[in-house]
């Protein structure tokens, strides 16, 4: 294969090849260097309401953090309907926080927990 690639493009074909790879890593070195090591907003702790608040036991908390206490909670009290995992059987503590209801749809989570933040100003 080397010797194919020699006889189609000279000896010009390893000094091509070592050009494209230093210009990629630099790029990518340079895009690295621009981006800043600030949190996404869905990962930046906010205010949380006082209900979610008792939920999770912290008066702030990512949005991301928020759904993770939630879904550890669903399933170390086995909330998860056995027949439609995609649904949940909401106990006392989790009707707190999901507007009473007795059942939510696992796409509703993230939802109903949305209203728990504070909108930024």
């Amino acid at each position: 294969m080397a010797s194919t690639a020699a006889r189609v493009f000279g000896s010009h074909c390893r000094a091509l090849m070592v050009a494209a790879k230093s210009s990629v890593a630099s790029t990518a070195a340079s895009a690295t260097a621009r981006t800043p090591a600030r949190p996404k907003a869905v990962m930046k702790p906010q205010p949380v309401s006082p209900a979610l608040s008792r939920f999770i036991g912290a008066p702030e908390a990512s949005r991301t953090d928020a759904v993770k206490k939630v879904w550890d909670y669903i399933k170390s009290q086995n909330l998860q309907n056995p027949n439609n995992k995609k649904e949940i059987h909401c106990d006392e503590k989790l009707k707190t926080i999901f507007e009473g209801k007795d059942k939510v749809g696992f796409t509703e989570i993230a939802k109903l927990l949305s209203k728990h933040f504070q909108k930024a100003a």
